[in-house]
């Protein structure tokens, strides 16, 4: 699939108006926030005390990791340790329930990793919501994408790299965010105010590059740094079994660039800062629902500011089977997807050809007891990564999770060999509230 030469009208359009859509941004921003803020300050201006609701939710969670091996770099954490994380979660709603304020705070404490000791605001927004409008002004998550293996098309939010090697977890990203809802989808606005840079495991730290990264010492394309303005747009709607969701992005890359970055040494550290380029971004995901099985699809097309940079296109795409549930009333999907980048093996890219075969066992009992097994495989070098995670609840308020990783046979050339000697197993304990 070639998403460069046969690309949509409306991201042909958009393209082509990248240039101008830069220079009216500072404006397009101020006009946008203060609609945003505008309504923002009515709706709190509306509140009838007495009939306010609050709820206040969270987990507490104790966190053990043990590695099988030393780590392959000077000073890293031998055997792993223990962390402990809080996430308490605040909603207040008014406004027969058309309007709601969230606060949702995060801090992980970790014995090994400085690095990994770090807090973060995941949510602090107001949500209004007017007829077939809706409106967001705060600190949020946004999440987009369908495959299981690889987000291609989730964008707006920057990795928290301390929290887990699956780059499941997200920081917090300031927004401004307008939505026109749809009878199957929505059109949404998004103006980023302020970019979120990535973090990185410290010295000490596992999953981790030959080089402890100077997160610090960090570079931008743009002269405004972390306060370049950020575009984003997403259509999505639904048709029957088919979900469709188009997006465009203009703005700092979530993805940090080390190729231009030369190593320093700092404190006795060989240290590298991260790069953030400046991107342009069109991307689809799609999904057909069938009786058994789900059919996925992710692909993206990015462009860099600088030419210096390669422009690519990356696809994910696959299905999820399920089998027939069995008498006990257990289900088993069988998972498989596909990982194409036109970067190719030569730049370093983590997912240039490769396959991912996995299944996904669920009970269906009354303690929710779920695992999912995966691997995946490297059809150019032979690399492979096996994954299992597990969860189960354990009586009033407590959930046990599990995961687990290892990586065979890797390649000297392959993005893993940083990883190969970080075979894991961590367990962790959430207790909600």
């Amino acid at each position: 699939m070639n998403i460069v030469k046969h690309t949509p009208p409306l991201f042909s359009e958009l393209a082509v108006s990248n240039v101008s859509l830069k220079k009216r941004s500072t404006q397009l921003c101020r006009r946008f926030l203060a609609t945003c803020g505008s309504i923002l300050l009515i709706s709190l201006l509306a509140i009838p005390m007495f009939t306010v609701q609050a709820e206040v939710s969270g987990n507490i969670s104790l966190e053990g990791r043990y590695f099988n091996s030393e780590g392959a770099f000077p000073n890293q954490q031998k055997n792993g340790g223990v962390s402990i994380s809080v996430q308490p979660e605040y909603k207040k709603t008014w406004n027969d329930d058309r309007t709601k304020f969230t606060f949702s705070p995060f801090y992980r404490w970790d014995e090994q990793d400085k690095e990994r000791t770090h807090g973060d605001i995941r949510q602090l927004d107001i949500v209004s919501s007017k007829g077939d409008w809706d409106f967001q002004v705060g600190i949020s998550k946004v999440y987009w994408g369908v495959t299981e293996s690889q987000h291609l098309v989730d964008i707006i939010n920057q990795t928290d790299g301390v929290e887990g090697l699956d780059g499941e977890d997200k920081l917090g990203q300031p927004m401004a965010r307008v939505s026109r809802l749809t009878d199957n989808g929505s059109l949404d606005l998004f103006v980023l105010p302020y970019f979120r840079e990535r973090t990185f495991a410290g010295e000490k730290g596992r999953f981790r590059i030959p080089l402890v990264v100077d997160a610090k010492g960090a570079t931008f394309e743009s002269g405004s740094k972390e306060k370049h303005v950020d575009f984003a747009m997403r259509w999505s709607e639904t048709f029957e079994e088919f979900d469709v969701g188009f997006h465009y992005f203009d703005g700092t890359s979530r993805d940090p660039d080390f190729s231009k970055s030369a190593p320093v040494v700092i404190n006795g550290v060989q240290k590298i800062a991260p790069h953030y380029p400046q991107i342009s971004q069109m991307g689809i995901d799609l999904q057909y629902t069938g009786e058994s099985t789900i059919y996925k699809l992710e692909a993206i097309n990015r462009n860099f500011d600088d030419g210096a940079i390669k422009d690519y296109t990356a696809v994910v795409g696959g299905l999820e089977h399920t089998l027939p549930a069995f008498e006990s009333g257990s289900e088993i999907g069988l998972l498989a997807e596909y990982h194409h980048d036109s970067r190719g093996e030569k730049l370093g890219v983590a997912f240039q050809n490769d396959l991912f075969v996995g299944a996904r066992f669920a009970l269906n009992d009354e303690d929710s007891s779920e695992l999912l097994a995966g691997a995946f495989v490297d059809l150019d070098n032979d690399t492979k990564s096996f994954r299992i995670e597990a969860s189960r609840r354990l009586g009033k308020g407590f959930k046990l999770n599990l995961e687990a990783q290892a990586f065979i046979d890797v390649d000297k050339s392959d993005l893993l060999d940083a990883f190969k000697q970080d075979d894991y197993l961590q367990l962790e304990l959430q207790k909600f509230f």
